[in-house]
């Protein structure tokens, strides 16, 4: 394997020729599936959270396809008295 040599970044500074907003982000992921992320990590020698963006990527189009709570909400929901109501 081999590694990357590259200097520290200053604060603020982003990754070289990105024009992504680089602030940073508290995430909390249950044990295991963190130290899943580590070992692929350290497999493909990239950076926990190189991982972490490229496993968003692959699974933003199959998170779009799960209903919002308001969808469910909106469908389980029952109609409100004013519309059962015959006249």
């Amino acid at each position: 394997m081999t590694t990357s040599q590259s200097r520290p970044r200053a604060p603020g500074e982003g990754a070289p020729n990105s024009s992504t907003d680089n602030r940073k982000q508290s995430l909390y992921f249950p044990e295991s599936m963190l130290e899943d992320m580590k070992a692929e990590s350290a497999r493909l020698d990239r950076s926990l959270s190189w991982v972490v963006q490229r496993a968003w990527k692959v699974a933003r189009a199959e998170i779009r396809k799960i209903p919002g709570s308001q969808s469910v909400e909106d469908s389980a929901a029952p109609a409100p008295a004013s519309e059962t109501r015959s006249a």
